[in-house]
């Protein structure tokens, strides 16, 4: 198919659903026989994936290219931003950790990664007929559009055509949209094709007149004005999924999150979100654990500070004592250990070892080389499907263990796997029934893309990337 013009998905404010716009267009675009890719520059996240090419990226845009249904690489999220010790933040770039930064060395440098982002776009760009490229918060923070590479970088380098998304569930929406076009470079703003009014909620006629009002008065074409729908999945960042709302009648099994300050891949716990008959409470405090059937030890980006913060709040003696099962996905599953050891200032500034649970009698022991595996893995006499990364490793039980009503493994997105759940759940109440997350998940998203597409003038888009 003949070639169009690159879009650039850019926000009227943070939050403002540019992930879901990017993953929408997209889809919508392929739909009608483009070859399609998502991609963001820059992401900041302590949610990532490992993608196929065994890469590290933002979970966003991992699921942009699930929806697509897509292979991933380091080519779809080139620069990732990790927050990690004090106020420093691990650098991950194409896909591999490279060093930790604080934020004022991270913009010192940034002209450095440049040539990486572009060489990443235009290699994307050669595969495919279009990229969708999304954007971070707002393309006009005027004292930082030189140190930005989502937003001003990608649209000026490479002419991208660009839809602005503006989140009316905020006040100030007509004020949010005129403000982000005029405040754009002359250049950008003639490659505005038009603005999507994300988030509605109510009698969408409504806003009938607010339609007129931005295609007349601002003089910028409207895509669309999208309905307020959660679709609960692809959760970019904790706030979205500590939010979500559960409204289930009759759940079988209450199951306890531990929260720690930096917990990460808050993704792993969406399948149970989406289970009926789990109850799931995310839990950041001293809180009686026998309430709950299951105590889940998520991930953690800073596993030795979230085990000192398990010990200060005493939910580590609660954890230690607790006759009822527990569960520790990869940095959960560390701390289940006699002790955790960093010598190679993985995590920490000094030579140190902690005393961790002492369910598992190894010690773990950080290496500086991050392991990253995405793989079907043979646990528990199961085959699953998910990925290793991580930095710990435990020479007796390198991918899983159980002692007594202890267990974990360190393998991510390990709930994805219907085997899996209903191995564990099953074996504290056998009324567990089961699902099928895929087919949920497949199901979900086709639901949802097809309820918005009504609301979307492909055809402007379509019209607008014309070269």
């Amino acid at each position: 198919m003949k070639k169009q013009k690159n879009i650039s998905i850019l926000g009227t404010s943070s939050d403002a659903g540019k992930s879901t716009v990017t993953f929408l267009i997209g889809k919508l675009l392929q739909n009608t026989g483009y070859n399609v890719a998502p991609f963001k520059a820059q992401n900041v996240s302590n949610n990532s994936y490992v993608a196929n090419d065994g890469s590290e990226i933002a979970i966003a845009q991992h699921f942009q290219a699930e929806v697509m249904e897509l292979k991933t690489s380091y080519l779809n999220n080139p620069i990732l931003l990790k927050t990690g010790k004090k106020n420093s933040s691990q650098i991950i770039v194409k896909g591999k950790a490279v060093k930790d930064v604080n934020v004022r060395e991270y913009f010192r440098d940034i002209d450095t990664l440049k040539p990486v982002v572009k060489k990443c776009f235009e290699k994307l760009n050669k595969q495919n007929d279009i990229v969708v490229a999304e954007g971070a918060g707002s393309p006009v923070e005027l004292n930082l559009m030189s140190k930005d590479l989502s937003n001003i970088f990608i649209a000026d380098k490479f002419d991208t055509k660009i839809i602005l998304v503006a989140d009316i569930e905020r006040s100030g929406v007509f004020a949010s949209i005129w403000g982000t076009y005029n405040l754009l470079p002359k250049k950008l703003r003639k490659n505005v094709i038009g603005v999507i009014v994300n988030k509605f909620r109510g009698d969408m006629s409504l806003f009938e007149n607010g339609v007129k009002i931005i295609e007349k008065d601002f003089g910028i074409p409207v895509i669309g004005v999208l309905p307020y729908k959660p679709l609960n999945l692809g959760f970019e960042d904790s706030q979205s999924i500590l939010n979500y709302r559960q409204n289930k009648q009759n759940p079988k099994l209450k199951v306890a999150v531990i929260q720690y300050p930096t917990m990460s891949n808050y993704n792993d716990f969406e399948p149970l979100l989406a289970d009926q008959e789990i109850y799931l409470e995310f839990v950041n405090s001293n809180k009686n654990l026998e309430q709950y059937d299951l105590v889940i030890l998520s991930g953690s980006k800073a596993t030795i500070e979230d085990l000192k913060w398990l010990k200060k709040t005493g939910l580590f003696k609660q954890i230690k004592n607790r006759t009822k099962p527990v569960y520790g996905v990869c940095g959960g599953y560390q701390m289940m250990f006699n002790n955790i050891i960093d010598n190679n200032k993985v995590e920490v500034e000094s030579d140190t070892k902690i005393d961790a649970l002492g369910i598992f009698n190894d010690d773990i022991k950080f290496k500086k080389k991050k392991i990253l595996k995405k793989s079907i893995f043979n646990i528990f006499d199961l085959e699953v499907e998910g990925f290793e990364m991580h930095c710990g490793i435990s020479k007796k039980y390198p991918f899983f263990a159980k002692n007594k009503n202890f267990q974990g493994s360190f393998i991510h997105a390990i709930f994805d796997n219907d085997n899996f759940r209903d191995y564990l759940f099953k074996s504290i109440d056998k009324r567990y029934k089961g699902f099928k997350y895929k087919k949920y998940k497949k199901d979900t998203i086709q639901k949802f893309t097809k309820s918005m597409e009504k609301h979307i003038d492909i055809n402007k888009v379509l019209k607008g990337i014309k070269k």
